[in-house]
Parts: structure tokens; sequence; C-alpha cells
């Protein structure tokens, strides 16, 4: 290795990218960062999950405190400063980007703020004229806003999550596209800072990734705050149309319109890979996804990748276990360790909340992997009562004979913290029988659980 100005060079400083540089850099290897984006800190700092979810939590604040003649409270017409939202949202993101960007600068590994491309496998030609070679590289790029799917779309002007964060005031109506977690979690943004809202969405259900009946309770919650949610359609057109924007599309046979002063485009991300010349390196992809092994590794045995630019899941903690996967094969490549998605997780901070962590009907059916499920509703438990939060319910799936947990949903108040009892049952590989038997604290959300764990213990009994 000696024969390289480094033994590691990690392409993109975000969360995978970070992990592995600490780890390789403290273990001793001669690494170095090359970052090209014009702020240091990543996709889930400068524009992904800590904007955003300021921003709902803000969102989340005004709609209780609008609804809370519930509870006998008189708060008069509850109005909002946007500006001083957003300054709020860009005061914390700052924070959290100040101190990442002094753990990229503090000296443990080199950083070179710079585009890089393959010029062959080991060796790395920068924008700025240098020239880097490595023993091992470390690709995490991460992703983009996805091309739009129409040029009538493109020539009309979308926003996107990006250009959402930096305004400093929202459309009086909005038309969203797509179904997924970003558009879902503006959607209901917009609608509770005032903004009409439709959402469009392609496939029978938004959130396509969880099972129907998790994603039918967040459909029926928008419905209920005055969210138009179409889904099932498909786009035909988009133009402008003197000053509104006009979508057309086919839903339930029909062809349909709607007019908006805006257009939000949430129909997912791309990974950031186009500028690599990865057939230089002689690295797959797959529409531009980095193709990966379990260990991180590519078709090209020293090179390595993590988080959103080859997937499979675009979530922070997996892009920091990727890259400190990746980081361990490179040290050890005799003891290689491989990704575990047994307790993958996913959370949508909507209102309500829709998490899931390990196994899913869909994806039981699909696999043939036999198992039980119970579910149990919030509106018959008495904490969401008391706090008025009525949609949704706790899911379980178990194996059928020894009953050990083999995943869980929530969609509903919290749904995201209350997830997490299910991962630690999963990660000691609990049985129904053994989390119906914990203790749970009345009255709280979390006791939820029991009862569809008490419901399966019982079946697996008999």
């Amino acid at each position: 290795m000696g024969t390289f100005d480094f033994d590691v060079a990690v392409i993109g400083g975000g969360s995978a990218g970070y992990a592995t540089a600490r780890t390789t850099a403290a273990a001793g290897q001669r690494t170095v960062v090359i970052e090209a984006g014009e702020e240091l800190g990543g996709l889930c700092i400068l524009r992904g999950c800590m904007p955003t979810k300021a921003l709902l939590h803000a969102a989340d604040v005004r709609h209780q405190a609008r609804r809370s003649k519930l509870w006998g409270l008189e708060p008069g017409e509850v109005g909002f400063d946007f500006p001083a939202v957003m300054r709020r949202k860009a005061a914390m993101v700052e924070e959290f980007a100040s101190y990442r960007r002094s753990q990229l600068q503090d000296g443990r590994f080199e950083l070179i703020r710079a585009l890089a491309r393959f010029r062959d496998p080991h060796t790395l030609e920068l924008d700025n004229g240098q020239t880097v070679t490595a023993g091992n590289i470390m690709i995490s790029t991460g992703s983009r806003v996805a091309d739009l799917p129409m040029p009538g779309l493109a020539k009309l002007g979308c926003m996107t999550s990006d250009d959402a964060l930096q305004h400093e005031s929202l459309p009086q109506s909005i038309v969203v596209l797509g179904g997924g977690a970003v558009a879902v979690e503006f959607a209901q943004f917009f609608a509770r800072f005032d903004a009409k809202v439709t959402l469009l969405q392609r496939s029978p259900h938004i959130l396509k990734a969880c099972d129907d009946d998790v994603a039918g309770e967040v459909e029926a919650a928008f419905r209920d705050e005055g969210i138009t949610v179409h889904t099932g359609c498909s786009l035909i057109d988009a133009r402008q149309d003197d000053n509104e924007k006009l979508i057309v599309y086919k839903h339930d046979g029909g062809q349909h319109e709607v007019r908006a002063e805006a257009v939000f485009h949430g129909l997912g991300r791309s990974p950031n890979t186009d500028s690599l010349a990865l057939k230089n390196a002689g690295v797959e992809t797959e529409h531009g996804r980095i193709i990966c092994d379990a260990h991180m590794r590519t078709s090209t045995p020293h090179i390595f990748a993590g988080g959103d630019c080859t997937g499979p899941h675009e979530i922070v903690h997996l892009a920091v276990q990727q890259g400190e996967i990746a980081a361990h094969n490179i040290l050890y490549p005799a003891k290689p360790q491989p990704m575990d998605y047994r307790m993958l997780i996913s959370v949508v901070f909507t209102d309500p909340q829709a998490a899931t962590v390990g196994l899913t009907e869909k994806a039981a059916k699909a696999g043939g992997i036999p198992y039980l499920s119970a579910s149990y509703p919030f509106n018959d438990h008495g904490k969401s009562i008391i706090m008025d939060a009525m949609h949704g319910f706790v899911k379980l799936l178990c194996d059928p004979g020894s009953g050990e947990i083999l995943g869980g949903a929530c969609v509903g108040p919290m749904g995201g913290e209350l997830i997490h009892e299910i991962v630690t049952a999963m990660a000691k590989r609990m049985t129904v029988a053994e989390l119906a038997a914990m203790p749970h604290y009345h009255p709280t959300l979390a006791e939820i659980w029991t009862y569809p764990a008490d419901d399966l213990a019982e079946e697996i009994a008999r």
C-alpha cells in the first residue's frame, strides 16, 4: 500500500462517508475525505432529516394548539410568522452542521474540497487539478432529487424538498406529486400552514413500501385534515395556465385536472453517481445505483460504497452502519462482516407517524414466509383517547411455531418512538409471550403492544 498517496480515500463526507473515515483513521489508516458539496454536513443534516423534522414539529405544535378547544382550552387564533419558523430551522441546522464540520476538519484525516472522478480503479482525478491514489476507496456520494418524468413538468418549474427548505413564504395552494416519505411529510406540513393541498400518487396507496393497512390510516388522517389524496393516478400533462400551474391526470378511468399556485416534486431521489466515471474503475451500477454485496463491496474488490448512492434503503442510521461495515471490511478483509437488515426500521414523520420494523405482511407474502399477525387500534386505548389521537393501530407479526417476533408496525401517536420497543424485542429475539409478560406502566401509549402480543401468545398456546 506504500505506493499510494492514501490507504483509504472516501468520496463524500455525509453520514456513510464520515462513518468510514473516522473508523479507518482511528485504526491508523492514512485516510482522505473528498467532498464536492458547497456545504459540509451531508444530506441528513443540511437538507434532509434535521431541517424537515424541525419544520414538521413546528407544524404539529400549531395544529395541536388550533384544536385545543377539545381539552377546554381557549388559545384564540393561532397565527404564525413563517420567516421565524424558517429561522429557527436554519439555526438548528447550523448547530448540527457546525459540529459535523468540526468533526471533518479536526485533523484525524485529510479533507479535500473537490469533485472526484475515477481515472482508473486506484486513481481519482479532482476538479482542482489534483490527482489522488488510494489502496481502498469508499464511495458515499449520496443522492439528488430525481429527474422529472415529463418534459412539461420540467418546464413548469416544480418546487423540490431542497427549495421548500429555503422559502420565506408558502404558496396558498400546491399539488404534491408522489406518495413516499418526503412527499407525504411535506404535504401535511404545507396543509398545516394553511395551504390547500392536493396529493397525486401513482400506486394504489401512498407509502407503497408499507402494508396497505398502515398507508390507509395515514390517508384517512390526511383526508380528515382536508388534504385531497388521489391514488392510482397517472400524469398526462403539465403546463402553465395564466398565473396557475395545471396538472392533468387520469384517475378512476376519467381525465381530471387540478390547478394550484405551486407544484411540489416528491417523486423520489436518484443516486449521485453520474460524475464519477465509474466505468473507469470497473464499478457496476443499475439505474445509477452502485451494486454492492452484503459486505458493501462493489464489483471492484477494493472499492466499497454506502448510503443513498447504493441503497437499498435511503435511511441515515443504515448509511452509518454501511460506512462502519465497509471500514471494518477494509481493515479486516480476512474477517468480513455483512450488513444485517433483519431489523430494518422505517419511520415516516406524518401525524399519525407510520413506523415499521422487520417483516411486513407484504414482504412475508411475497417471500412465502409463514406468520401470524394481530393488531390493536389506538381509538380503543386509554392514553391515546386522552390525547385524542384516534387514528391508527399497532400490529405484530410472529413465527407461528416459536412465537418469535418477526416484525411490527405502529401507525399512530409517537409511532417513531414506540416502534423501538419492538426493535429491542427483536434484537433479543423475544417471543410474543415474553413481550406480553413484560410489565408496562398504565396509562401509557407503550402498553398498547401488550394487546396484540397477548392475542398471539394465546393463539400459539392453543
